[in-house]
């Protein structure tokens, strides 16, 4: 077993004594666990330790008890001073030098380590087997892993459990500081529900989202897109921490309070570089005014982070998703839905979109957001009847072309939408255009160019577009998907598999991810991967075939492209 402190360079420079001593207490309580569990330690690196165990149970019960402990040392620190490990086990034979152990087993478990989230584990299969059904603890498959100077891959588990949560491998120890960009900059934090009722946690994540939507449609703003700032739902983040994970200099907080018709909203700015309040206010009103709050809340944004915005603008830039606050219920119920966009999931976000449109027949971005179920139903190969869901489609576009030509949430989605589902992307793309020319800020448009791009036969133009989008919303995983068709295209091939097994360790059974993912590998010279994702995918899909496959990669313009993928997964080894 190899365990280390992640980012310990860094609490050394915040407080050399202290985090000194909390290192010497922690080691007092994990080398007790260490002794419980028949270990014995080999030596230390500094803040690392190399343990021996005489069986792979043995050292992941430690691992586990270990990562416990410190969850629960951990509780009352705040989080930039948070003492993490990382934990790598591997069973291999191993050279004895004195007290020392050295040899190829000793490496890998190192380069585990290196790979395990803080607070995770991660083990080499040669341990899993061993432990497989011996302990109380689930493991995630990460597949095959390429270890810094080990020449062969290693299959790799990542533990999970209550305690530990779902583990999953980090590329770098240490994450790259992100530039703040030269305009300002803002996050908005999920607020926090404090209606008492779980239900309506939905309403919250729809003020936010409505508030980020208002902001971003300002180019004088750069603003974080809702996936990655809705990865901090639920946490009490440092706000300065905040600023450095998604670079940027301002974040919002807030919470929402909803009972029977009354609402107050409370929000704070906070300069996430000096963890200053920059203002605080407080809104309150009938369920009714839902949307003037709203507006007063981004509007007093605007003016702390970019006085030079003329309040002209602000007048123009509001634009409402919808004036009818059950429509907008049903909306953002729906939205909750799709994440994850199961196909049973996609039945009911489409259920409550028409309700939402039957409330209010102007609800662009509902519309929309039902033409990209349809075409999700494509991607994922469930589609029933295409030409049925095809005129389904044609249909809501025409609504979305009469009511949603300022919204650019709604053009965004329909544009994918068209360009996917009806295969014509001129019109695709002058609705995706228009988007990103209401909004710059808005990531799915980004997103959604990119495709455009691939399809026109330009994924060079598409990695750009995309890495736009990710810059917008560094946490977000829409993204592995598109580019790694994109640098598939380019040739780039160990690069496009890497982004597909990213995809993969969240949704190991989606589709497209499963396909593209096994053609760049076959591509790569990778074949035992190759052979690995395609036999997954024959699993989700028994009936799939090579010989169907341009029923799924959407409306490429160069027949090159398509012969290209088709080839990659006859490597693969797919029928």
């Amino acid at each position: 077993m190899a365990a280390d402190v992640v980012g310990y360079s860094r609490l050394m420079g915040l407080d050399e004594v202290g985090t000194a001593r909390a290192l010497r207490e922690h080691r007092q309580i994990t080398d007790a666990l260490v002794a419980k569990h028949g270990g014995r330690l080999v030596k230390t690196t500094g803040d690392g330790v190399l343990l021996e165990f005489p069986s792979v149970v043995d050292a992941v019960e430690c691992a586990v008890a270990m990562q416990a402990v410190m969850a629960e040392r951990n509780q009352c620190v705040p989080e930039d001073r948070r003492m993490l490990y990382r934990i790598g086990i591997n069973l291999g034979d191993i050279l004895i030098e004195g007290d020392d152990i050295l040899g190829d087993g000793v490496n890998v478990a190192a380069r585990l380590e290196g790979i395990a989230q803080p607070g995770g584990i991660c083990v080499a299969s040669s341990a899993y087997e061993q432990v497989r059904g011996k302990v109380p603890v689930e493991f995630a498959d990460l597949g095959e892993q390429r270890l810094k100077n080990i020449d062969r891959p290693v299959r790799v588990y990542a533990a999970k459990s209550e305690d530990l949560g779902m583990v999953a491998p980090v590329l770098h120890s240490e994450p790259t500081l992100l530039p703040l960009p030269d305009k300002p900059s803002i996050a908005v934090l999920p607020f926090q529900n404090m209606s008492g009722d779980p239900e309506q946690e939905y309403f919250a994540d729809g003020v936010v989202e409505d508030i980020i939507t208002a902001l971003s449609r300002f180019k004088s703003l750069f603003v974080i897109a809702r996936n990655s700032s809705f990865a901090y739902k639920g946490k009490s983040p440092d706000i300065r921490q905040v600023g450095r994970d998604l670079g940027v200099r301002y974040v919002l907080e807030g919470s929402v309070r909803r009972v029977g018709n009354r609402l107050r909203i409370t929000a704070q700015l906070i300069d996430a570089l000096t963890g200053a309040h920059v203002w605080a206010d407080r809104f309150e009103g009938s369920a009714e005014d839902i949307f003037r709050l709203q507006d007063d809340v981004a509007e007093k944004v605007i003016i702390a982070t970019a006085p030079r915005v003329e309040r002209a603008e602000i007048a123009r830039a509001w634009r409402r998703s919808s004036s009818n606050p059950d429509a907008y219920d049903y909306f953002w119920k729906a939205l909750a839905y799709l994440a994850p966009a199961t196909d049973k999931n996609t039945d009911q976000a489409l259920e409550l979109l028409s309700k939402a449109t039957t409330l209010d027949p102007g609800f662009a971005s509902a519309y929309a957001q039902a033409m990209v179920c349809h075409a999700n139903r494509l991607s994922f190969g469930s589609i029933k009847d295409l030409a049925r869901e095809q005129s389904e489609v044609a249909r809501l576009w025409r609504i979305v072309a009469l009511v949603g030509n300022d919204d650019g949430r709604a053009l965004a989605g329909a544009g994918w939408a068209v360009a996917y589902m009806l295969r014509d992307l001129p019109s695709g793309k002058e609705l995706i255009d228009r988007a990103v020319e209401l909004n710059p800020n808005l990531v799915n448009a980004q997103a959604s160019g990119g495709w455009i791009s691939l399809w026109l036969g330009h994924p060079e133009i598409a990695v750009e577009q995309l890495s736009r989008a990710q810059r917008l919303d560094p946490v977000s995983t829409s993204f592995p998907i598109p580019m790694a068709h994109a640098y598939y295209f380019l040739e780039r091939y160990e690069e496009a598999l890497d982004q597909a097994q990213h995809f993969l360790q969240r949704h190991p059974d989606m589709h497209p991810a499963l396909r593209i993912g096994a053609a760049s590998a076959a591509f790569a010279g990778r074949d035992d991967v190759a052979h690995q994702l395609a036999c997954r995918l024959l699993e989700v899909d028994p009936a799939f075939s090579v010989s169907r496959i341009g029923k799924y990669l959407g409306p490429y313009r160069r027949q090159e492209f398509v012969e290209k993928y088709a080839e990659g997964l006859r490597r693969a080894g797919l029928p």
